[in-house]
């Protein structure tokens, strides 16, 4: 049996450890690499924004951060695996949350993960959203000039899309007008593209990241974008209340994440440091040329945008008379 002295020794040099949490050092965190999960490949745009985000945090806390990829199933195994790995603030998940968390029950029949109760959310990171888009020659100078032709033509007509966020807005303009204009999705950019430039269809609604290059040459146009106000960044393209489209306000967003139950100085922590990174001059400037606008937020901000959205995001599949797959 151990001595007394052995006993008040292990005592003191035991951890204290609050019920159902791990052991919090908040001072001593971190004291060795971040793992940050990517749902999309090497190379690809989000893993760009990862990375540089992985930079920053690296500057402010003195670790390591080694990016993840984890792509596939349009980032739910990325999602799963963030949200079963160790909730210790040494794995973090850096991505679009508003289509991998958001979208993600209106756009699945199964997950296997919750968006809301499997995560602690810890900050917002940037804002944009998608913009209609038409051929740099053609004639349509605003979403009225658009609109006009589609009710002429009626189902003669018909838009390109690419992805969620591009259709769910298409179809909250198509609806809001009456127009029978007919949807051609896609699968890559090239064909989309080239279909709009030979007039095989009318408009896309694009994001900006993948338009801007078009945009900046002439080739594309863009009408209007699909959040409700102008961006900060693009303050040439009128939001959808200024175009004339209702009730449309369709906004793609970052965020970081970590597993549910990370102890809360850990959580206020990452959110201190991120949102200090946010602010910083080049992430303005880094985020600007993605045709992104900077969002700092918080726990609190984050999961009443997380649980709007959700909510919204199963409105747009309503009207867009998404399948979940």
């Amino acid at each position: 049996m151990p001595s007394r002295r052995q006993l008040l020794r292990g005592a003191v040099a035991a951890p204290v450890v609050i019920a159902g949490s791990f052991p919090v050092f908040a001072n001593e965190y971190p004291s060795g690499p971040i793992r940050g999960i990517c749902p999309f490949p090497p190379g690809s745009g989000a893993d760009t924004k990862v990375r540089f985000y992985g930079n920053k945090l690296t500057a402010r806390c003195g670790q390591p951060f080694v990016t993840e990829n984890r792509p596939g199933a349009m980032g739910n195994i990325a999602t799963e695996a963030a949200a079963r790995a160790k909730p210790d603030g040494y794995t973090i998940y850096i991505a679009p949350g508003s289509s991998t968390l958001a979208a993600a029950p209106s756009l699945f029949k199964k997950l296997g993960y919750d968006p809301i109760k499997d995560f602690e959310h810890i900050t917002t990171l940037s804002r944009s959203a998608f913009a209609f888009c038409v051929a740099g020659d053609s004639p349509f100078k605003s979403i009225a000039d658009l609109t006009a032709y589609l009710k002429q033509k009626g189902d003669a007509a018909s838009y390109g899309s690419i992805a969620p966020p591009s259709f769910v807005a298409s179809e909250i303009y198509r609806n809001a007008f009456g127009l029978p204009t007919v949807v051609v999705h896609y699968k890559e950019q090239g064909g989309l593209f080239n279909d709009l430039f030979n007039g095989q269809t009318v408009f896309t609604c694009i994001d900006l990241t993948t338009s801007s290059g078009l945009l900046k040459s002439g080739r594309l146009r863009a009408l209007s974008m699909t959040c409700a106000k102008r961006l900060t960044t693009v303050p040439e393209i009128p939001g959808a209340e200024e175009s004339g489209i209702p009730n449309l306000d369709v906004i793609t967003w970052w965020s970081v994440h970590t597993p549910a139950k990370t102890p809360r100085a850990i959580c206020d922590k990452l959110e201190a440091w991120f949102n200090a990174i946010a602010i910083e001059p080049d992430v303005v400037k880094f985020n600007a040329d993605l045709g992104s606008d900077v969002m700092p937020g918080n726990s609190e901000s984050l999961k009443a945008l997380l649980a709007r959205q959700t909510s919204e995001w199963a409105e747009w599949a309503r009207i867009a008379k998404i399948e979940p797959q």
